[in-house]
């Protein structure tokens, strides 16, 4: 059985999640909106996007789709669909959702109208009229963009940037999914290395670690398919056994990857190598103290990525504003040293004293940012294409 797969991202990571899927094997891949792709596959390919793709925020199965701008076309177009196919009578089947640019506003309103629309086709199916809903969780989505409504089951259960290894972080985390994004556009390889001045609870190098191990990123954690034991007659629990295994024997453990961590808080630089343990990559992940004033290098080639703090209050923004200036100064700027810097501040590169050589637009949260990208030795303000300095003797 063949079905239509849906995977939310974050904005800006479209077209990496793309590529993601169609290396997976994934066909007919499309971006059909801002942070939402849809690919076809049948239920291995659903087992195998829930372990290894690293920038969905979920798995879910599309159900159907269409016009709603009234409660009574939103109510008449769920019935229509066949929700008995993956919901029995008695599995828990909640409702949720989401509404943007469209009349139906109210998602309480909705979620109670989708309810009982779905109650209303599976009691006519079943031929009962009170669900318990004791059994596994089918847990039912919808999307309401533009008065059209898009309606989902979800496979993923926790959200897949939930990879089991950091129970704890630091006040601002960077998204596990957000990380590997920005990873994958640094071409992150098994012989990189990879460094973060600000490493955080280690999250960029964790991500960078399992990405250059081939560590499938789900291999630590269940889905809430699982439970479903079944898909239309297919064994789930059988395909993830069989997919977790052959995850398991495709991860590289002599690889020359290095991951180099800093932070000036104690605190985080113990949550960098306790998670990187979790993560079961702490060989290639190792951190230190260390102010951002006194980062240096004596690599010949590293990929350095980095989430710098920012802040809302007047003192913290300056303390930011003083720290882009200072990583202008310390940042050395020579041939296969490459930098990836993801910021909210629109004057960052002043701040930081140069151009940068690519910029791309991608939301931290609900924080719009900017991925600035110094891979061919920046661009100086105002001036030409500044040449990357050679290593110095």
């Amino acid at each position: 059985m063949i079905y239509q797969i849906s995977c939310p991202c974050l904005f800006g990571l479209e077209s990496v999640l793309a590529g993601e899927i169609r290396a997976l094997g994934g066909e007919e891949v499309q971006i059909i909106s801002d942070g939402r792709v849809n690919f076809s596959g049948d239920a291995r390919m659903i087992v195998k996007a829930n372990l290894w793709l690293r920038t969905a925020e979920r798995v879910q199965i599309m159900l159907g789709s269409y016009p709603a701008s009234t409660f009574e076309e939103l109510f008449e177009g769920m019935r229509r669909l066949p929700l008995e196919r993956f919901i029995g009578p008695k599995d828990a089947f909640p409702v949720k959702g989401w509404s943007l640019n469209s009349t139906l506003t109210s998602i309480p309103s909705c979620q109670s109208i989708l309810k009982k629309a779905a109650v209303k086709r599976l009691s006519e199916k079943y031929h009962i009229s009170w669900f318990e809903e004791s059994g596994p969780v089918r847990q039912l989505q919808f999307a309401l963009l533009k008065d059209q409504a898009s309606i989902f089951i979800d496979t993923s259960g926790i959200g897949l940037h939930k990879r089991g290894y950091r129970p704890a972080a630091n006040e601002a985390p960077i998204k596990e999914t957000l990380a590997a994004g920005i990873l994958q556009l640094a071409r992150i390889r098994e012989d990189s290395n990879l460094i973060d001045p600000f490493c955080g609870s280690g999250t960029f190098l964790i991500e960078g670690a399992m990405m250059a191990a081939k560590m499938a990123p789900g291999l630590r954690r269940s889905f809430g398919c699982e439970s479903w034991n079944e898909l239309e007659g297919v064994s789930l629990r059988e395909l993830f056994t069989e997919e977790r295994d052959i995850a398991s024997r495709q991860v590289i453990k002599d690889i020359p990857f290095t991951a180099q961590g800093y932070d000036i808080d104690p605190r985080s630089v113990e949550l960098t190598v306790q998670n990187a343990c979790r993560a079961g990559v702490s060989e290639l992940v190792k951190a230190e103290q260390r102010d951002i004033g006194d980062f240096h290098t004596d690599l010949q080639r590293a990929v350095i990525v980095c989430n710098p703090p920012y802040g809302e209050r007047m003192l913290e923004i300056q303390e930011a504003e003083d720290l882009y200036r200072t990583m202008g100064k310390v940042f050395e700027q020579r041939k296969f040293l490459n930098y990836y810097i993801i910021s909210p501040d629109e004057e960052f590169e002043r701040l930081f004293g140069l151009g940068a050589d690519k910029r791309r637009k991608l939301y931290n949260g609900m924080i719009r940012c900017q991925l600035y990208m110094y891979f061919k030795g920046g661009v100086p303000l105002g001036g030409k294409p500044r040449k990357a300095r050679e290593r110095r003797a």
